[in-house]
């Protein structure tokens, strides 16, 4: 049994299957892993760096990984793997209090994040009656034991609902970046950093985020990540050393742009 499967499974039991919040959470954590995977290729400590993308300790940031747990206990209980895998996730504690009036760096979300964060929630929303129309179609079929799309509509609205609920808690915690209270000579949340990877000479020009708003690709680090970790109080000139599965990855900060 592959990862999907096991996880359909597992988010087609009543108890679960209740929770919107469940699913949209085990479905990114399968999406991570590599939905294709067998379940016996599981590892621990694999499993340990899922943390690293939720970020540290914070009521948010449990209640996903608990979502995760349960379905790895699940595992353990239906014969699936030999261990619950559960217990090698664990959570960051927050090392340094927050300054006053001020949330840590994992809640603190720039004005664009703070944007795309709510123009997503507002689209969905706007989505709401036309779910609702669906699986009232749905049900208008009384035979639910093979009712395919009423079994279809009710994923799809728990899926919506759960992805609301997980913006709207976002919004509640987030706090937008005061670029004043920022260091000018040092890497922090909000940073814009010109780096060169002293492999390739190539340079990259990326911004630390929290990890709500990161995407590799466009250039937004999390914070969280192994390469944010080691960027975070950096000066210009230093050189970081990040390790990865393929080696160890060398950059040096050329320039803070802000």
């Amino acid at each position: 049994m592959n990862l999907t499967e096991a996880a359909t499974q597992y988010l087609a039991t009543p108890k679960v299957g209740r929770d919107p919040g469940a699913a949209s959470e085990v479905n990114r954590f399968v999406r991570w892993y590599g939905g294709d995977r067998r379940v016996e290729e599981l590892r621990g400590h694999e499993i340990s760096l899922y943390a690293d993308s939720i970020g540290t300790s914070t009521p948010d940031a449990g209640r996903r990984a608990e979502f995760v747990r349960s379905f790895l206990s699940f595992l353990k209980k239906e014969g699936l793997t030999t261990a619950n895998l559960g217990n090698h996730l664990r959570l960051r504690k927050t090392t340094q209090a927050a300054a006053p009036g001020r949330k840590s760096p994992e809640e603190a979300l720039t004005a664009d994040g703070i944007a795309r964060l709510e123009a997503e929630l507002n689209s969905l929303k706007e989505l709401r009656p036309q779910a609702a129309e669906e699986l009232k179609l749905a049900r208008q079929d009384k035979d639910f034991r093979e009712n395919a799309p009423l079994d279809a509509a009710k994923d799809k609205q728990a899926h919506l609902e759960g992805r609301i609920r997980e913006l709207e808690m976002k919004l509640r915690m987030s706090v937008a970046l005061d670029r004043h209270d920022k260091p000018a000579n040092k890497i922090d949340v909000g940073s814009s950093v010109l780096l060169r990877n002293l492999e390739d000479d190539v340079l990259l020009r990326c911004i630390i985020v929290s990890p709500t708003e990161a995407n590799f690709a466009a250039g937004r680090i999390s914070n969280a990540s192994p390469v944010g970790r080691a960027l975070m109080e950096r000066h210009e000139g230093e050189e970081i050393h990040v390790s990865v599965p393929a080696g160890v990855m060398r950059y040096r900060v050329e320039e803070i742009l802000g």
